[in-house]
């Protein structure tokens, strides 16, 4: 969804907010660790959408990411006795490897504390750049607090991820940057949002030299800071957040950061999981480079804006803004692409049970190609398939589908958007198990590192008989889980007390469709 909030005006004049901001940016000195990255072409999106897209390649910055510019500059700026003593910084990623290079090069001591949860490749990465890396708690934030328990043990200087006017300062030069690479008309840029450090940079300093060029913030749906501010009028914390794009899993936006973008963008935009997993493709297609999930958000901000507002022949700019993630975890991206791209429908289709059906059906699906066929017996009388489907982008085509398959006389259920359906079910379509009684099914999220699942487990077994269970390791910071219990009317208060009490994040999936059609 796109989000144009009460701020916006139609006066192209500059805005007296991102003065205080344009001689900090000018001044940023971080070209002895940072570089200038190119301002690429992408030919193959840009012919698609009939604009003109170009990407800012911060993946190509030296720890693959846009976060040495403000880690620098911030350096820049301490004393000769901060720096002595040290610095100190929570990070799950990309901000902690921006501090250690900068931190290395500067011959600064650097102590990173990173969640237990925080993949390998990572924490190495961290490491090798010669920071001492401390592992606490299963959160960010809970990493956090311990920093600022170093912090006033130890005497060290925190450097804070975003809400610091020089780390604002360093990001900006991304604007600069992208000015000066491209000095003729800029319809829009497009900039990810977690606490907000690169948007107030590039959003100042845009603002001020070119008022005309439209800049849209871009969140993910279940991390929308930003959003909720913009609509509230300040700050709030979200209750939850989504983690796969986890360098912008940000709760509450920051306080200097909302400061500055509330008066200086355009507009909020939000994008789902799907729509990252396609943006990435996107990216990887013109470029060859794989981005981590919150490095291809603005480009499915980009493209979400094309599309609902018509846009044809425009120049339109969307920064990715990192390449941090695991090998593992492009199995599940590239699952979900032909989703976003809304080029696969998913469909639970009910055929007669008897010999001949799948060549009928199949037959009756036309020069459409299946992308999955999913099937057990269930009795004697119906088959119910779980089936993907190409189909063109945009949206009819699937509409279209349904409708012929419902006019030939299937039960169609579309499930595309059902994220239990695309999680879980596809994996374990087994048929129903009619001897099981009273059962309840829940969807879990729980920090993902060793030992963990049996951790699950011991804490929920014991008092209600688990009758199905799927878990699948998505090689990112949280596993996902789907339990089925037996459990008797009487007992679903206690059930939800228990599973509160866990701590983790749960959802109620017993009277989810895709769980009734194949599996209740």
């Amino acid at each position: 969804m796109i989000y144009y909030g009460a701020f916006l005006k139609p006066s192209v004049k500059p805005s007296p907010m991102p003065q205080s901001y344009i001689k900090r940016i000018l001044d940023a000195r971080i070209y002895d660790v940072a570089v200038e990255t190119p301002l690429d072409h992408a030919r193959s999106i840009s012919k698609r959408l009939n604009n003109r897209v170009l990407l800012k390649r911060e993946d190509l910055q030296p720890v693959f990411s846009f976060k040495i510019r403000g880690a620098y500059n911030k350096l820049r700026q301490l004393s000769d006795a901060q720096r002595s003593a040290g610095v100190i910084a929570a990070s799950a990623g990309n901000h902690a490897q921006g501090l250690a290079l900068s931190a290395a090069e500067m011959g600064v001591k650097a102590t990173i504390v990173m969640p237990r949860t925080t993949p390998a490749i990572k924490v190495n990465a961290v490491k090798a750049r010669g920071a001492k890396v401390v592992l606490h708690g299963d959160t960010y934030d809970e990493a956090s607090t311990h920093a600022q328990k170093l912090v006033e043990e130890k005497q060290l200087t925190y450097i804070h991820p975003y809400d610091d006017p020089d780390v604002i300062a360093g990001q900006g030069t991304v604007a600069m940057e992208i000015l000066r690479q491209h000095p003729g008309p800029i319809d829009a840029v497009f900039v990810p949002v977690g606490g907000g450090g690169l948007c107030a940079g590039v959003a100042a300093y845009i603002k001020y030299v070119r008022p005309e060029i439209k800049v849209f913030a871009v969140e993910p749906e279940d991390a929308a800071c930003l959003k909720v501010a913009m609509e509230k009028k300040r700050r709030v914390t979200l209750p939850e957040v989504g983690i796969f794009a986890d360098g912008v899993a940000v709760a509450q936006i920051g306080k200097e950061t909302y400061r500055v973008i509330k008066d200086t963008i355009d507009g909020v935009i939000t994008a789902n999981t799907d729509e990252m997993c396609a943006a990435i493709k996107d990216i990887f297609e013109d470029t060859r480079s794989i981005t981590e999930p919150a490095g291809a958000l603005s480009l499915a901000g980009l493209k979400k804006y094309a599309e609902e507002n018509g846009c044809e022949g425009q120049t339109l700019v969307a920064i990715a803004s990192g390449a941090n993630t695991n090998f593992d975890r492009l199995r599940y991206i590239s699952e979900r692409t032909e989703i976003g791209e809304q080029r696969e429908a998913i469909l639970a289709v009910t055929i007669p049970e008897k010999a001949g059906s799948y060549k009928t059906f199949c037959k009756d699906l036309g020069k459409r190609n299946i992308s999955e066929f999913n099937y057990r017996y269930a009795d004697d009388q119906d088959a119910r398939i779980f089936v993907g489907v190409q189909v063109l982008p945009g949206g009819e085509d699937r509409t279209a589908l349904v409708a012929e398959l419902s006019e030939k006389g299937y039960q169609v259920v579309d499930m595309t958007d059902n994220e239990v359906a695309k999680l879980h079910i596809r994996h374990m379509v087994g048929g129903h198990a009619p001897q099981v009684g009273e059962e309840r099914v829940y969807r879990f999220e729980f920090p993902e590192r060793p030992g963990a699942l049996l951790n699950f487990l011991t804490k929920l077994a014991g008092r209600w008989n688990i009758s199905m269970f799927h878990y699948r390791n998505h090689g990112s910071a949280y596993g996902r889980v789907f339990v089925g219990m037996q459990v008797p009317k009487s007992d679903i208060k206690a059930v939800d007390a228990c599973l509160t009490e866990l701590g983790y994040r749960f959802w109620d999936e017993t009277d989810n469709e895709a769980y009734q059609f194949f599996l209740g």
